[in-house]
């Protein structure tokens, strides 16, 4: 009987001990905390909302599809922006590659690019540099890039290198041959001015 009287004294200590001792720490807790600054909670969360909502704006977007003639066409960007009144749809550090049926590939990179619905196609600006499975590697500032089937044309003087040497060149496009449907081919366009390396 004194057993369970022990038993029942001890129990009604804890009843009232343990409680207090919860508190007494949670207590200590809230007064050792530190205090939370509001202004240094996210330090690295540095979003201008106003110039969101002013100029909106996607991050690493990519577009991919297929031409009329069955070449697959894929854009990426760092940036783009939506078309808004009187402003085309734009991007920044644009890469656009192309895959034509025949096997041929060619990657185009690119600072900046504008949208053009009207003519479907995106002129890629801000210095451009076009590079072919074919070996042809080339600088221009300015080329337009048909959405709706294969077509590449510039803008602007061109310098490239290739299999036969170097070239300078006031234009080149980049199309399928209308005489052999399915072959692509790349021509250079009016004062075209080839150093020939043999061997290269």
């Amino acid at each position: 009987m004194a057993r369970v009287d022990r038993h029942t004294r001890v129990v009604g200590w804890l009843k009232v001990v343990l409680p207090l001792t919860a508190l007494a720490i949670l207590s200590t807790l809230f007064l050792v905390a530190r205090r939370i600054d509001p202004e240094a909670a996210l330090p690295y969360a540095e979003v201008d909302v106003e110039d969101l909502a002013r100029e909106p704006r996607m991050t690493a977007p990519t577009y991919a599809g297929t031409t009329e003639d069955g070449a697959a066409l894929t854009l990426s960007a760092d940036e783009a922006r939506p078309a808004s009144e009187g402003s085309p749809a734009q991007a920044a550090g644009l890469r656009l590659d192309l895959a034509t049926p025949d096997g041929g590939r060619t990657e185009l990179l690119a600072a900046d690019a504008r949208m053009d619905d009207t003519a479907r196609e995106v002129v890629l600006s801000g210095g451009v540099a076009l590079t072919t499975s074919t070996g042809y590697r080339l600088e221009t500032a300015e080329i337009a890039a048909k959405l709706d089937r294969t077509g590449l044309e510039s803008r602007a003087p061109v310098r490239a290198t290739g299999p036969a040497g170097e070239i300078t060149a006031d234009g080149m496009s980049l199309s399928q041959d209308n005489r052999t449907p399915g072959d692509y081919v790349l021509v250079f366009k009016g004062s075209v001015r080839l150093v020939y390396q043999p061997g290269s």
